[in-house]
């Protein structure tokens, strides 16, 4: 049997053709009917795991507004008046209202947020190679319920800020999940068993919206722990993780599969977070010219796509605060509503495409994209603002799925993990860049404008994938 090796954002991963995989130790061969139909246990422990951590991730998206709000004007360390003093000169310059200060600051912690995360996954995959899965994984559920605990005491902005800062150093349990994931899959099941992580995040960001909009109807938000409740319920549930995990989580990389030193798995790790490399796709060897160009050209719609799209995704929650004059709840009722169309089409229509329906789907889905967000910078009303999020829905069910899938089609058995670990760094690197850059935009030149650029540039990418040839 031909062995497959990879590395996926740092991570390496190792598994049999038509080999069942439990708990990295190889069984004996078995008809491909048999293994067609066998996922690992591990594979619901990591659905289970993802979805507790998203639960609390995503509660504070339709909180967020609002608490920004709060610690404007409710801030004793002197830091959000600092900031806000800070950019008074190009405020003015720009008749920027100053209202819209927190959107600047909170794409910022956006984007500190996402590049930490980039920073911190091909390391904490690294480590995962020498050490294991499972230490790894506690390690940064432990970070993630001590992030919450440090929101749950933010009585200023500056622990706040800490709070944020610390929850993107412990984000590294999403590539760990989807090593896990690998280890304990074969080429017959990993589809399948990757699309639990799909379903996780589709539950993730449809439930937890409306637990944290829950909590925000029952509380006084002029008081200064009115975001206490909800931080220790997020808390909660991130302690819940770590007892799941090191209850019931098995190592699936064993000692005899790990890589023998940290250095070498460091070094190696850094082509993710080398911004050249990645455009360049450096990492990859012994794979055709042809292919290599194939490849960057995709990474650079990729990440073109994903900078655009993140930084106006980011903002809808400002506008919707500030435009629409949105409670938490009415956030939560959009995301909710977003949420269950892109998990019926991922469940329903995506993962059933047919391999020469995968492009045109993704150029479709860019397509759409375009009146998606000039509908939603445009929009009078909320019927046109609902109609414009339907329609990003729809276009996010497709595009990103999509992409992935071509991606996949590249490299050798023994290079795929490392094309796709590269193609999620883009991922990452632009969802790093894009809610800073967005929020700019909409704090100096309004939701209008910024929208409907940004929707314009959004046809750059539909047109370049349009064009290439696979």
């Amino acid at each position: 049997m031909k062995e497959v090796l990879g590395k996926e954002n740092g991570l390496s991963f190792r598994g049999k053709e038509n080999l069942s995989v439990i708990d990295g130790s190889q069984k004996k061969p078995c008809n491909s009917e048999s293994t067609k139909e066998k996922i690992n246990p591990m594979v619901y422990i990591v659905f289970c795991s993802l979805l507790l951590d998203l639960l609390a991730f995503t509660m504070i998206l339709p909180l967020f507004p609002s608490i920004l709000e709060f610690y404007k004007n409710n801030d004793n360390s002197g830091l959000y008046d600092s900031l806000s003093n800070s950019i008074k000169y190009f405020q003015i310059a720009l008749n920027a209202p100053e209202k819209y200060n927190s959107v600047l600051f909170g794409g910022a912690l956006g984007s500190m947020f996402s590049f930490l995360q980039f920073l911190v996954s091909p390391i904490v995959g690294a480590l995962s190679d020498v050490f294991g899965r499972k230490k790894m994984m506690l390690l940064c559920a432990l970070g993630i319920a001590f992030s919450y605990f440090i929101w749950a005491i933010s009585h200023n902005f500056a622990i706040f800020v800490l709070a944020r800062f610390v929850g993107g150093l412990s984000k590294g349990n999403i590539s760990l999940s989807m090593a896990i994931i690998t280890d304990v899959t074969n080429v017959s099941t990993r589809g399948k068993a990757m699309a639990f992580v799909g379903i996780a995040f589709s539950l993730g960001f449809i439930l937890g919206p409306l637990i944290g909009a829950m909590f925000a109807m029952f509380m006084d938000k002029t008081t200064i722990t009115w975001y206490w409740l909800p931080a220790i319920f997020a808390m909660s549930l991130a302690v819940l993780d770590v007892l799941f995990i090191g209850l019931f989580l098995k190592e699936t990389l064993p000692e005899n599969k790990r890589a023998s030193h940290v250095v070498t798995s460091l070094t190696q790790a850094m082509d993710f977070v080398n911004v050249v490399s990645i455009f360049r796709f450096s990492a990859v060897k012994n794979i055709k010219k042809d292919d290599i160009n194939f490849l960057k050209k995709m990474g650079f719609i990729y990440f073109f796509y994903l900078f655009i799209y993140s930084g106006l995704e980011f903002t809808v929650t400002f506008l919707m605060y500030h435009h629409f004059k949105y409670t938490s709840l009415d956030q939560a009722r959009m995301f909710c509503t977003t949420g269950v169309i892109m998990a019926v089409l991922q469940g329903g229509v995506v993962r059933r495409l047919r391999p020469e329906k995968i492009k045109p789907s993704a150029v479709w889905g860019l397509y759409l994209i375009v009146p998606s967000f000039l509908c939603v910078g445009l929009a009078p009303t909320s019927f046109w603002l609902y109609f414009g999020m339907i329609l990003f829905a729809i276009s996010t069910a497709f595009v990103v799925t999509c992409l992935t899938t071509i991606v996949s089609q590249f490299g050798n058995h023994d290079q795929k993990g490392t094309v796709l670990g590269i193609f999620r760094s883009l991922g990452a690197l632009a969802r790093a860049l894009g809610p800073f850059v967005g929020s700019i935009a909409f704090w100096g030149f309004g939701s209008t404008l910024t929208y409907v650029l940004g929707g314009i540039l959004l046809l750059y990418p539909a047109v370049l994938l349009h064009k290439l040839k696979i």
